[in-house]
C-alpha cells in the first residue's frame, strides 16, 4: 500500500470511497430518504473545494486496486470544548479489502504528526455509539469518551460519542 497527500484530481475517487464505506457500514441504520439526504451535502466540486483548502488536510491510501482508504482533518466543527488548539479529525474511511492491512494504523499516525505540525493540542472526532470497532480503535490511540453527539442523517439522529486525545 502507498500513503500520499490527497490533491482536489482526488476528489471524485474520495467521494465514491465515502459513499461505499458509510453505505456498507451505516446504510441499514436508515430510511433511504434519510440517507439521500445526508449524501446530498456531499458532492465532488465540494470535496474538491475541501482537498483544496489549506484549513483542511487529507491523507489516501492506495493499493493495486486503486483507492483503499483516506483521512480527513479538519477545523472543528464538532460541539466541543477544546482547552487549547484543537483540530477535527472528521473522516477515517476505508474499503472493505483495507481493513486489517494496516491502513488505518497509517492514517492514524499521519492524523496524529500533522495534528501537532499544526499546532493542536488536542484532536477531536466522533463515532457511532455501535462501532465498537472503531471506538476501540480510537481508544487504543488514547482517545477519552467525552460524551454524547447527535449525528445526523437526514432527520435521524444518531447517537455519537464525542471522543478527544490530548496531544
Amino acid at each position: 500500500m502507498n500513503a500520499r497527500d490527497a490533491t482536489p484530481a482526488d476528489a471524485a475517487a474520495i467521494d465514491a470511497l465515502f459513499r461505499e464505506s458509510f453505505t456498507a457500514t451505516f446504510a441499514h441504520l436508515y430510511a433511504a430518504e434519510d440517507l439521500a439526504s445526508f449524501f446530498e451535502r456531499f458532492t465532488v466540486p465540494g470535496w474538491a473545494q475541501e482537498l483544496a483548502d489549506p484549513g483542511f488536510a487529507f491523507r489516501v491510501i492506495e493499493d493495486g486496486e486503486g483507492l483503499a482508504g483516506y483521512c480527513k482533518l479538519g477545523p472543528i466543527s464538532l460541539p466541543a470544548t477544546p482547552q487549547g488548539p484543537a483540530i477535527e479529525l472528521r473522516q477515517l474511511y476505508l474499503r472493505e479489502r483495507a481493513k486489517g492491512s494496516g491502513a488505518a494504523q497509517a492514517l492514524m499516525d499521519w492524523a496524529l504528526a500533522t495534528a501537532r505540525v499544526r499546532g493542536a493540542t488536542e484532536l477531536w472526532l466522533s463515532v457511532y455509539i455501535d462501532n465498537h470497532r472503531a471506538q476501540r480503535f480510537y481508544e487504543r490511540y488514547g482517545f477519552e469518551d467525552r460524551g454524547p453527539y447527535a449525528f445526523m442523517v437526514g432527520n435521524h439522529a444518531d447517537e455519537d460519542r464525542l471522543m478527544r486525545l490530548a496531544l
